[in-house]
Order: structure tokens, then sequence, then C-alpha cells
């Protein structure tokens, strides 16, 4: 397994300062990267950046203090070390008591501040491990895979074997559906649960852009390309990269790709040096790759080499009795984001869940769960609204034979009944009007459970 150099962004807004600190790091064994400004900083780290940070106190614009504040907000456990010259003493001992790493005053040797920013080091890594290992521990606790349909339960299944399994995956699922969920639970039950899993969406970066982002480059690779950096390939060493619309992934690559999966091994731009990587890929996507590779968009030994198990996530039209546990689930998760009660749904609510197809799958249904949150009319959801009874929805097929289309049907009106009589079956069926066996008889036919509709109601 690989191992990167321990990160440090050095901020000075003087040139021979910041290039001299930045040598003595870089031959200490530091991966440097220099700002000469606190705007500089900000825009290169973020809460996952795992390094540390040192700067200078005073500054042109927004000065050490401030940056170490806004630093300390997006990321508490930050190291943040100071530089301080004689006059800025009580301006370092202020940092250290706000929760600074530590200060170092100028002029300072160089054995100094490698001593320090190593002490720091360790203390970030330190940290984040403990966030990977809770990120992992939550996981396994929640796998985030809700339901109680025949179709989740074959889901779950399916997850915890294969995870287990270590082996190349390809998640098939629509637009929302839940890919990469599945794709952290993978992660989460598999053996490189404390590593990272690294997510690279194919379809949001331009081709100019996703080669270095997916392989890394070297100095001098390309214009522009001053310092090296290391790939989601390489970075996922040990753990697992998640390639999501792995159809959208320029064919150029693809060839790059194939030959990462069986050799293991990564060739940065700019090198002729290979890498040994250990990872497992799960790549995900929305369109049958097969008939992208007959139709000559996507490498047909490419998709045999990922294809090693296939996932396929039932869209939530195929699992309808999920959606009072999930819209309650995540009511009460945005209600907690928002800071407000958890509401009882009303029947226009009711209605809404029981009647719409979600085209949008699990994210279109937890986008309408914040707006009940925040208090917004069902009729005015995004999207088609609750559907008159006996309409088509999104998910119907104009061309299936009668006796079918007339089942969904009736497995939609008495769907339709349990949420608005929040699954009281003596209403429901005094509602629908049948006899109490036929009632049940149909219940079984269509897989309902009123138990479902019951979680609705909130009080």
């Amino acid at each position: 397994m690989t191992r990167e150099l321990p990160q440090v962004v050095f901020v000075d807004d003087e040139d021979d300062v910041r290039i001299a600190n930045a040598q003595t790091l870089d031959l200490a064994g530091f991966d440097v990267l220099t700002a000469a400004s606190a705007e500089a900083a900000l825009a290169l780290v973020d809460r996952e950046f795992p390094g540390v940070v040192v700067t200078d106190m005073r500054m042109p614009g927004i000065d050490g203090l401030t940056l170490f504040d806004r630093l300390r907000a997006q990321d508490p456990d930050l190291p943040v070390i100071f530089v301080t010259g004689h006059g800025d003493i009580p301006m370092a001992v202020e940092a250290m008591r706000r929760g600074a790493q530590d200060f170092l005053s100028k002029p300072y040797p160089a054995e100094a501040l490698v001593d320090a920013v190593t002490r720091a080091t360790r203390l970030r890594r330190l940290v984040m491990e403990n966030r990977r290992l809770k990120a992992a521990l939550d996981a396994e606790a929640a796998l985030g895979l809700i339901g109680r349909t025949p179709e989740m339960e074959r889901l779950r299944e399916t997850v915890q074997a294969v995870a287990a399994a270590d082996v190349d995956v390809l998640v098939l699922g629509e637009t929302g559906s839940g890919k990469e969920v599945v794709a952290r639970a993978l992660h989460a039950g598999s053996r490189r649960r404390t590593a990272r899993l690294v997510a690279l969406n194919c379809g949001a970066l331009p081709e100019t852009v996703i080669e270095s982002e997916l392989f890394g480059h070297e100095p001098g690779a390309f214009t522009g390309a001053q310092r090296r950096r290391v790939g989601r390939i390489e970075h996922a060493d040990g753990g697992t990269l998640f390639l999501d619309e792995i159809e959208s992934m320029p064919k150029s690559l693809q060839v790059k790709l194939l030959r990462v999966l069986e050799t293991r091994t990564v060739e940065p731009l700019g090198t002729n040096d290979i890498r040994p990587v250990d990872l497992r890929v799960i790549g995900a996507t929305k369109v049958d790759l097969l008939q992208e590779a007959a139709e000559g968009r996507f490498r047909d030994d490419l998709y045999y080499r990922l294809n090693v198990v296939t996932i396929r996530i039932p869209p939530l039209r195929e699992r309808r009795g999920d959606v009072p546990l999930l819209f309650a689930h995540f009511l009460e998760r945005a209600a907690a984001r928002f800071g407000r009660p958890v509401p009882t749904p009303d029947d226009a609510v009711r209605r809404h869940l029981a009647a719409h197809d979600w085209p949008g799958n699990v994210r279109e249904l937890a986008h309408f769960a914040e707006r009940v949150a925040l208090g917004l009319s069902a009729e005015t959801a995004p999207g088609p609204g609750p559907l008159p009874a006996g309409a088509a929805g999104p998910g119907d097929d104009p061309d299936l034979p009668l006796p079918r289309r007339v089942d969904r049907f009736e497995a939609g009106a008495i769907r339709a009944a349990l949420a608005l009589h929040d699954g009281e079956v003596k209403a429901v069926i005094q509602a629908l009007g049948l006899p109490r066996k036929t009632f049940y008889d149909k219940l079984q036919r269509h897989g309902i459970d009123p138990n479902d509709y019951r979680r609705t109601r909130r009080g």
C-alpha cells in the first residue's frame, strides 16, 4: 500500500519567507502547498483536508488570527501553527487560548518548524483515522437501506453478501434510487471499512479534467501542472473507489481504467512510474451498459471486467410499501435539521404519498419530506402532484395487457385509501365498499401491508 506524504499549507505574504520555509518542509518529507494570502489558503483547505496549516500572523487583508477563526469554523480539529514576530506574541498567546496547535517566534531554526509540524501531523492523522472509524461504525449500525418490502430485504441480503466478497461491483439504478447509499453500504461491510471511500462522478467533470482527477499527475505533465497531484485511484489505495455515472467516462479513459482493474496499478500523467494500488472499484450507472457497449459507446471488455457482480436497485414505484417508512425517516431527519417539531402529515400529504409514482425515487421523496417539514403545501410539491384516481403515472406502461393495468389501478386505489385513513382497515373497507375477506385477499395478492401506512401518523 502506498503512503502519501503528510500535507502542509504554508501561508505568508513574503515570497522569500514562503519559499524558504516550503523548501525546509519539503526536504523533511512533507507535501507542501503554499499560499500568499489567507484568501488563497481558504481555497486550499476544506473539512477533509488531511494536513496542517502554518501561517504568519500579520498579512494584508485577512490576518492570521481571522484566518484561524475561519479555518476552525469549518473544522474545529484542524491543527494551525502560527509564526510570529516579537511584537505579535500577545496575539499568538490569544490564538493558543482559542485552540491553536503551536506558535514559533521569528527567527526560528528550521528544526523547530519541522518538529512543530511533525507533532501536528501526528495529531491530525489520529483525528482523521477516528473520523473514518466513526463513519464506518455508523454505516454498520445503519446501512441506509431503509424498507421492509421483499425487494429491499433481497437488496440488503445481496449487499451484505457481496460486501464481504471484496469483488468489483456494478450498481444499476435510476436517478435518485440510492446508488451511492449502496456503494457506501458495500464499503462499510467490507474489510476496507476503516480506509477511504473515494467518490467521483464521471458525468460532472469535463473530459479535459477527469483524466488528471482520476489518475493524478506529476509536475510539468501539462501546462499549469506545477505540483504533483494524487489522483482518486491512488487516493483510494487500501479502500474503495466509487465511480458514479461511469457510462459518461470518455472511451479513451476507459482503456486506462481497464488496465487499473486488470493489473491493480496506476500510471499518473507525466511519468512512466507504475504504482501498485490495492482497491475495490464500484461503478454505478442508470443505463444498460451492455446495450451501450453493443452500440459502441462503452467498451465491452471494461463492462465484463467491472461486472463481476451486478446489484440492481429497485425504483421506488416497485416498492411502494416502503414509501411511508422512508417518508417518516426523511421527515424526522428534516425536522431535526430545520429545528422544527415533526409535523403530522395532513390528508393532502398522505394522498400524494400514496398516489405519486416518484420518478425521482428516494431523492424526490426526501425533498418532499423537507418541504413538509418546512410547512409547505403538498399541492405545491415540485413535479407532478397527486394523481387523480385511475390516472396513468410515469411508471405505467400503456402497452401492458388490460388485466395487469386493472391490477395496478386496484392496488393504487387500495394504497391511496390506506394512506388517507392511516392504515385503519375498518375505515378503508367501508370507504372502498368491499367485503372484509375480499379486501384481505386483495391485500395479499398485491403485497400490501396496512401497518406501513400507520407509520405516517405523528402525535
